[in-house]
C-alpha cells in the first residue's frame, strides 16, 4: 500500500483510457472503482455526459483512485 498522496496509476493510462474507452467506463475499473466502473457500463457513461466531465477531471489532475489518492502527471 502506497501512503504517497499520489496514486500509483499511470496518468497517460488513465487519461487515454478516459478519452477512448470512456463511455464504458474502462478508465475506473483500471484505477480501482469498480463499482462506478460498472454503472458508467450499463450507461454509457451516463450517456457521455459523465465520460466527458471525468476526462475533464482527469487531464485538470482531479481523479482519484479507490484510494482516494491523486492521479496527477506531476507525481
Amino acid at each position: 500500500m502506497n501512503n504517497s498522496r499520489y496514486s500509483d496509476c499511470g496518468f497517460v493510462p488513465t487519461a487515454l483510457l478516459a478519452m477512448f474507452l470512456g463511455g464504458f467506463g474502462i478508465h475506473r475499473f483500471y484505477v480501482g472503482k469498480i463499482g462506478t466502473g460498472i454503472l458508467m457500463l450499463l450507461t454509457l457513461g451516463g450517456f457521455g455526459i459523465w465520460a466527458l466531465i471525468d476526462y475533464i477531471i482527469v487531464i485538470t489532475d482531479g481523479f482519484t483512485d479507490s484510494e482516494g489518492r491523486v492521479i496527477s502527471r506531476n507525481q
